[in-house]
């Protein structure tokens, strides 16, 4: 693309790099053996040295680079110089080439909101569940979730020795999704996938309404909407509040991106302006395809059970 490419791109691609390098951070950490783990709400709810670390990078870089986007990360730290080795300055040439949906195409800085889950599925990461782990940013306008990056730090660590560890996928709302190979569940399998540590009986109560042939439990939002596009799971279902805003913003946007679907277990659109309220009170669910079909299954006691946002 000649010129100056549009905000929304050179943002995008500096998330990009930058959810690149927070990946590698939380490698990092896990190879040094220090994860230095504190209970946030309690044993479920964990922070790290690499989530403070990954998002002190984050944050910085971003910043330093868009200094007028509100950004929002999941981790409540205090004001620190940020050490110079945590900044990422590149972008992602092949990010800045691509064209930008014209609807995008003015917008200004002020007006993004970058939502942060420096390491999702922290549990895991402790657990040694690694392939459940991502690094989230996700970029929202007008509280709509409109671009995302997911950085699977541990992508091929099943191989062992040797293999690179690590894929960034991204996608921007009416161009598409990449760095990731969109497969479908045959229509005539329906395999959920829900929480693998937050469940309790409405939880279970909506999982079994939706008849499954298989059920997944993992960790992790991003890893679940990864198995939505790469053809694992057919619906995300977890009727509980518990998921924030930073766990579903980036992978809404990659899921819509693909022609997807992610709302609260009522069907209403969650939204992402800076002044909204963290927790997902309603739920998740989200669908690469049929979702009023998930949605129409979803009993009427879960529903009494949650709280519309």
């Amino acid at each position: 693309m000649s010129g100056n490419p549009a905000l929304i791109m050179r943002l995008v691609a500096s998330a990009y790099r930058v959810a690149e390098k927070a990946g590698a951070i939380v490698r990092k950490v896990l190879h040094s053996g220090e994860l230095d783990i504190v209970e946030k709400t309690g044993a479920n709810d964990l922070q790290t040295l690499a989530d403070r670390l990954a998002q002190q990078s984050i944050c910085a870089s971003l910043s330093r680079r868009f200094p007028k986007v509100t950004i929002i990360g999941e981790e409540e730290l205090p004001a620190v110089e940020v050490q110079e080795d945590l900044i990422e300055n590149s972008q992602a040439d092949e990010i800045l080439q691509r064209s930008c949906p014209a609807e995008f195409s003015e917008l200004r800085e002020e007006e993004l909101v970058v939502w942060v889950d420096p390491l999702d599925g922290t549990k895991e990461y402790t657990e040694g569940l690694l392939d459940n782990v991502t690094v989230l940013i996700g970029i929202a306008y007008g509280g709509r979730a409109i671009a995302g990056v997911i950085n699977q730090p541990f992508y091929n660590y099943q191989l062992g020795a040797g293999a690179t560890l690590g894929r960034t996928m991204w996608g921007v709302l009416g161009l598409g999704a990449f760095g990731f190979q969109l497969r479908e569940v045959p229509s005539d399998r329906r395999i959920v996938t829900t929480t693998r540590s937050h469940s309790n009986k409405m939880v279970m109560d909506c999982v079994d309404a939706m008849e499954p042939h298989e059920v997944i439990r993992v960790g992790g939002a991003g890893n679940k909407i990864i198995q939505l596009v790469e053809g694992k799971a057919s619906a995300y279902v977890f009727a509980s509040p518990g998921c924030k805003k930073w766990d579903t913003c980036a992978p809404e946007a990659i899921l819509h991106a693909v022609g997807g679907k992610l709302t609260d277990m009522y069907g209403n659109a969650y939204h992402y302006d800076a002044n909204v309220k963290h927790m997902n009170s309603a739920g998740v669910l989200a669908t690469l395809r049929n979702h009023e079909n998930y949605i129409s299954r979803v009993p009427q006691s879960v529903l009494h059970g949650l709280k519309s946002d």
